[in-house]
C-alpha cells in the first residue's frame, strides 16, 4: 500500500496535468475531486489526470472523476486519463468508462492526442517532448 499523493503541474493557461499516486478510495477520492474544482476555478478547465503510479481506485475515485469530467465539459473543457497500469485500465473497461473518457499510456501522448493541449505544449516549450521534459513528465 503506498500512501495517496497528488502533484499539479500549471495552470498553464486553462491546462494542467495532475499526479495521482497511491490510493483513490473514499478517504481520498475528496482530495482529487477539490484539486479539480480548484483547478477549474482558476480557469485550468483542460486537465489531463496522471493514474500511472495509483495502486487502487474504488467507486468513489471513479465518481470523482467522472464529477470531474461533467464539470470540465460543461465548462467547455475536457479531461483525459494516462493510465499504464492494467489492472487500474481494466476498472474503466469493465465500467465502460473508456467510452466516455480519453484514455492515453503517457502524458506525451494524451496532449498529443488533444490538439487544444498540443497547441498549449508546443506554444510554451516548442514540441510536446520538450515540455514533458521540462515538467518532469512522460
Amino acid at each position: 500500500m503506498r500512501e495517496f499523493h497528488l502533484d499539479t503541474v500549471g495552470p498553464i493557461g486553462d491546462c494542467a496535468v495532475l499526479q495521482v499516486a497511491g490510493e483513490v478510495d473514499v478517504y481520498t477520492a475528496p482530495m482529487l475531486r477539490e484539486q479539480m474544482l480548484e483547478l477549474s476555478a482558476k480557469g485550468a478547465v483542460h486537465l489531463i489526470a496522471d493514474l500511472g503510479r495509483v495502486e487502487f481506485l474504488d467507486s468513489t475515485g471513479l465518481g470523482a472523476l467522472v464529477g470531474g469530467l461533467k464539470r470540465l465539459r460543461e465548462a467547455g473543457g475536457s479531461l483525459a486519463l494516462v493510465i499504464s497500469t492494467p489492472r487500474i485500465l481494466r476498472i474503466f473497461q469493465i465500467t465502460g468508462l473508456t467510452k466516455a473518457l480519453a484514455v492515453q499510456r503517457s502524458v506525451a501522448e494524451a496532449i498529443t492526442a488533444d490538439p487544444h493541449w498540443q497547441h498549449t505544449a508546443e506554444s510554451e516549450a516548442g514540441s510536446v517532448h520538450d515540455w514533458c521534459r521540462l515538467h518532469g513528465l512522460s
